[in-house]
């Protein structure tokens, strides 16, 4: 399927969502993980990309000696905004950056880190060929991105509630992007075409995703991201109605109470 636009396109009410909801569910276990990654790299200059509401920033930040610099970016100054406002345990640099044509220049940073950010770039390969153009030698790319949404228990049950309600012209946002480039072949190819001579490492890893109540994944996944516009395209009352019928549907599968699924992701590391 071929991205959209729209696809995006974090603004709105979708930032304030996307970190009440969408972080504690299914992206902090991985910020967890790709920080630390970075972290036992020890790099002096760390770049962030697609760094969105800044959960893997704050880790970033904590986890990082102080002298060691950390520019976190997203195409969304609004993503930016709500980052900047729950603030860092120390200062880092925030900065509107396009990935496929970052403002600094060549050899800046040790380390490039990405947080299910290179699923919305439209050119890959010139976005991988962006980062490491900025990475000095020795320096490492680290990236994740989710698998097929089948593997994604909360994120498939909402795109078949939503295909089921909107039949004709179902929103497809979640098998589109977030959920759409988990090929490790083709992640290989894309790192190649962009300049990349080594195999990257690609680690495969499943998490659980916890809410506590059936009402915060149909919420964060209906609301948290540009999905939204296009529920919203269907008419006055779409989206509350959809939010409810996810509700609903994630009720039936999991439980009325506290609920739990599987998500899974693959983490990329690839050094120039």
């Amino acid at each position: 399927m071929q991205m959209r636009d729209t696809d995006k396109a974090f603004a709105g009410q979708v930032p304030e969502v996307y970190e009440r909801y969408l972080v504690p569910l299914i992206f902090e276990a991985y910020a967890v993980d790709i920080a630390g990654r970075v972290a036992s790299r020890r790099p002096a200059r760390t770049l962030e990309i697609a760094a969105g509401t800044g959960v893997v920033t704050r880790l970033l930040a904590n986890a990082l000696p102080d002298d060691a610099s950390i520019v976190a970016t997203d195409l969304n100054q609004p993503m930016l905004d709500r980052a900047s406002a729950v603030g860092t345990s120390r200062p880092v640099t925030w900065r509107q950056a396009d990935a496929q044509q970052l403002p600094f220049e060549d050899g800046q940073f040790d380390a490039v880190v990405c947080q299910f950010g290179a699923m919305f770039f439209p050119d890959r390969p010139k976005a991988f060929a962006e980062a490491r153009r900025v990475l000095a030698p020795g320096g490492v790319l680290l990236f994740n991105v989710w698998d097929r949404i089948e593997e994604n228990e909360f994120a498939a049950l909402v795109a078949d509630t939503l295909a089921e309600m909107f039949p004709a012209d179902p929103p497809r946002f979640l098998a589109r992007t977030p959920y759409g480039y988990y090929d490790r072949a083709r992640i290989e190819r894309d790192l190649r075409s962009g300049g990349f001579a080594r195999s990257p490492g690609i680690d495969t890893q499943a998490e659980r995703s916890r809410a506590a109540s059936p009402r915060h994944p149909a919420i964060g996944l209906c609301q948290g991201s540009p999905m939204r516009s296009e529920i919203e395209a269907h008419g006055a009352g779409a989206l509350s109605e959809a939010t409810r019928m996810c509700e609903e549907a994630i009720a039936r599968r999991f439980g009325s109470g506290f609920v739990e699924a599987g998500i899974q992701a693959h983490v990329i590391s690839i050094e120039v």
